[in-house]
């Protein structure tokens, strides 16, 4: 029993990564397009937010990269749009 539940949190963990891999690229956009055109200190503090972001993104941690998003969009307050 216990191998069963094991296995069945291991393949929910392997599912939720392409999820979290696909909306990385997306908040990242969010991000960057909200505060492009925008010099103050909230949105020098999101866009570097969103660097480490991209980072954790490319190094495969999407859940942290996530966070990072959502840290950004808060510090300069941004809202982004998640997928469901």
């Amino acid at each position: 029993m216990r191998k069963l539940i094991g296995a069945g949190l291991v393949i929910a963990a392997l599912a939720a990564a392409p999820a979290y891999a696909s909306e990385c690229p997306a908040l990242h956009s969010q991000v960057m397009a909200q505060t492009g055109n925008r010099f103050d200190a909230a949105s020098h503090t999101a866009k570097a937010l969103a660097a480490q972001g991209d980072k954790l993104h490319k190094d495969g941690k999407h859940a942290e990269s996530v966070k990072k998003y959502e840290e950004a969009a808060k510090a300069a307050g941004l809202t982004l749009t998640r997928k469901k």
